[in-house]
Parts: C-alpha cells; structure tokens; sequence
C-alpha cells in the first residue's frame, strides 16, 4: 500500500509525495469540498441512504491551518474556519488526485 513520505500545504495546493516516487498536488478548496465526515458529505440511515448535508464555507474555509497523521492511515486536516472531522486516508487522498488528473487533462 502507498503510503506519503512527506505532506505540505504549498501555497493553495496540498502537496503529497508517496512511497513509490509519486506525487500528488490537491488544490485545497477541491480538497475541502471533498471532505469524506459525515457533517459534510452526510451519513447512510437505517435504509442506507445517503442524504448530502447543505454545507457553507467561508473565506477561512479553504486555508488548512494545520494537519495531523491519524493511526498511520489518514490525514486530518483542522481547517481556519474550526472544522477538523475529516479524516482522509490515504486510499481516498488518491483517488481524488485522481480525479484531479482527469479534470485537468
């Protein structure tokens, strides 16, 4: 499994170089709107549904102010504006880069 040898935010972008020589770079707003806790992206009811939450940001709300290793798995960013229940692990950072790719080209 990948793992990231070295993460920073650089400039608006979130910087991940991975164990196998790859690297990553997530524009932060993207990667905030992309946030996998429940508050944001909603949670599955006894039915299984899923029904996306109405989120707000604001202009703190795509600036990372710091980010932490959770359980060797996942990162856990604590954003400017005070959220900080995300957690991506490392499965999920790659798949958005991903799609970030595919955007992009």
């Amino acid at each position: 499994m990948l793992q990231p040898v070295n993460i920073q935010v650089i400039g608006q972008e979130l910087a991940v170089a991975w164990s196998d020589g790859g690297e990553s770079y997530l524009p932060l707003e993207f990667f905030r709107r992309a946030c996998p806790c429940a508050t944001c992206s909603g949670e599955p009811d006894l039915n299984g549904q899923v029904e996306k939450p109405r989120v707000t940001y604001n202009d703190l709300s795509f600036h990372v102010r710091q980010f932490r290793i959770v359980g060797g798995y996942a990162l856990q960013p604590t954003w400017e504006d005070g959220h900080s229940t995300g957690l991506y692990s490392w499965q999920y950072l790659q798949k958005l880069d991903g799609l970030v790719r595919k955007a992009a080209g």
